[in-house]
């Protein structure tokens, strides 16, 4: 399910058109997005966001854009373990994917304090440990002047910002990717079908759903909401819950320690708790978004099923060696479950039908720089 406003998606020079004709059209058992004052949506804007998400000269060396690594048809992650920079460093986390990731209450994998999609994205551009975008000091003023001499997009950030003299800036830039960041709504994959009576699942995915949903598996505790997380933010939400969590994933040496610099919540609070507590991901268009964990470490769905029905992952030789299902840190979520092999494969079905094939080739979310047939 997409998104659309008012007007047939032509921009105005307008500022209280483009700031306010904007409409979400959403499943019934969604809620409202939030959206910040300062950053209200627009048409404009979001194409203009759009543009800029998909545009390899928003990086320092021109080589890189922000879909490089959130690639449409994987639900905007890249498929890789991790993710790989503009100057070839390679990110100690996997690529998350975006499908409402508005709905997001934290936007990285382990920061409690990233809580805006603004403030985040000055992390790819602007980062130097890792590089992604390898914008700095020394090539800033270069990089908006490719904007700046561009025809296209002079007239772009003109509807976007008719109010702004000079409205090609790195804050204007990063209000835009934001705004199309926030259209990206995922709601009409064959789960979101059947609960509204236009689909029907088979004997094993009702299986798998109600184990996903049961306390057997238990895997709602952590991703029952309908965004299937448990960190979501709307316009609506009073109190915002932050919950982090180990699962198990390491244990080297017993010692309960993860691989710096990957160790979660701790890696900022440095508090022994928060060792390798990292944020549940949405599992909307899961069965795309592989490899998994925040370090790209389980290569499919199969072996995700079969790590948390051991309660964790026994390292058994190598610097990381050690076993995770004793690991003192570890969330009392995660325990070991009996689970068979049809369990396991019912619930992998299940998950399958969680993906939204209209948001993975919807024409509002492609790139506007390849033409296809």
């Amino acid at each position: 399910m997409g998104l659309v406003a008012c007007n047939t998606g032509t921009t105005t020079n307008d500022p209280t058109l483009n700031s306010e004709t904007w409409q979400w059209q959403l499943p019934a058992f969604f809620p409202t997005p939030a959206v910040p004052a300062d950053n209200p949506m627009s048409v404009a804007k979001v194409e203009l966001g759009r543009h800029l998400f998909y545009d390899q000269r928003l990086s320092g060396n021109g080589t890189q854009a922000c879909g490089t690594c959130h690639l449409q048809e994987k639900a905007f992650t890249d498929g890789l373990e991790t993710a790989i920079g503009s100057t070839g460093q390679a990110h100690p986390r996997n690529a998350q994917h975006l499908s409402n990731v508005v709905y997001n209450a934290t936007m990285t994998w382990a920061n409690p304090a990233l809580t805006s999609l603004e403030r985040q994205m000055e992390v790819p551009l602007f980062g130097d440990s890792p590089i992604e975008m390898g914008i700095n000091d020394t090539n800033k003023a270069e990089v908006l002047q490719r904007f700046q001499q561009d025809t296209q997009y002079q007239q772009l950030f003109q509807q976007a910002y008719p109010q702004d003299t000079q409205p090609v800036s790195f804050a204007n830039i990063i209000r835009a990717i934001a705004s199309f960041q926030r259209a990206l709504i995922s709601g009409n994959s064959r789960y979101d079908q059947f609960l509204t009576q236009q689909a029907v699942l088979s004997d094993s995915e009702m299986r798998g759903k109600n184990l996903f949903f049961g306390e057997k598996a238990e895997c709602f505790h952590c991703h029952g909401s309908f965004n299937f997380n448990d960190q979501v933010r709307h316009a609506g939400t009073r109190v915002v819950e932050l919950p982090f969590h180990n699962t198990g994933l390491f244990n080297i040496g017993g010692t309960g320690d993860f691989p710096f610099p990957n160790r979660g919540v701790f890696e900022l609070s440095g508090r022994a708790q928060d060792m390798g507590k990292f944020r549940a991901p949405s599992l909307r268009n899961v069965a795309v978004t592989a490899p998994y964990m925040h370090d790209g470490s389980i290569p499919n769905l199969e072996a995700v099923l079969d790590f948390y029905a051991a309660g964790g992952r026994h390292i058994t030789e190598g610097i990381y060696a050690g076993d995770g299902r004793k690991n003192p840190y570890k969330s009392d979520l995660v325990t070991r479950i009996a689970l068979t092999e049809q369990d396991k494969a019912d619930i992998v079905a299940f998950l399958k039908t969680l993906t939204d094939d209209e948001f993975l080739h919807n024409p509002k979310f492609a790139n506007p720089f390849i033409t296809k047939p």
